[in-house]
């Protein structure tokens, strides 16, 4: 896939970040994606917090799923046995981008070690749409973002939309 292939392209975002403890005075990842996106002038048309449950997280994704083609969470990854992001995603999804977790763990072990294993990070498509899934930590979400999301979106986004729009 050529950078050629790209289309023409409206990017609008959403954040959602899933913790049971943070509140948007403290939520340090969101405002690290929300500022990045900022940063490229990539419109975020949404902006939540919900708790590690998966109806809940569920809820706001497809709450947001008719405004925006590109819908970032993060929090709620790892092992732990409230982590259920991935829980409440993957159903939502119709293909899995593999390549984006296995990109994003290699480039976290340089930081973290062999620790990165415990990160179930991922991207899929659902529509004309891309959604990722993020570990809560701040270093981990700016290094997605500045390493592989926003060098990536734009092909990413006209390649999941179809042929005929």
């Amino acid at each position: 896939m050529k950078k050629e292939h790209e289309k023409p392209v409206d990017i609008r975002a959403a954040v959602i970040t899933v913790s049971t403890s943070r509140t948007r005075d403290t939520d340090g990842s969101g405002k690290a994606i929300l500022s990045l996106l900022e940063g490229e002038n990539i419109p975020v048309l949404h902006y939540s917090l919900v708790k590690d449950d998966i109806v809940m997280i569920r809820r706001e994704l497809h709450a947001v799923l008719d405004d925006c083609n590109c819908i970032i969470i993060n929090g709620g990854t790892g092992i732990s046995p409230d982590d259920c992001t991935i829980e409440a995603v993957v159903p939502v999804l119709d293909k899995i981008i593999d390549g984006f977790g296995e990109i994003f763990r290699q480039k976290s072990y340089a930081d973290i070690g062999t620790a990165a294993i415990l990160s179930r990070a991922l991207a899929g498509t659902c529509g004309e749409r891309i959604i990722f899934c993020l570990p809560g930590s701040t270093p981990a979400v700016t290094l997605a973002m500045k390493e592989i999301i926003l060098p990536e979106l734009r092909h990413l986004v006209s390649h999941a939309k179809r042929r005929d729009h």
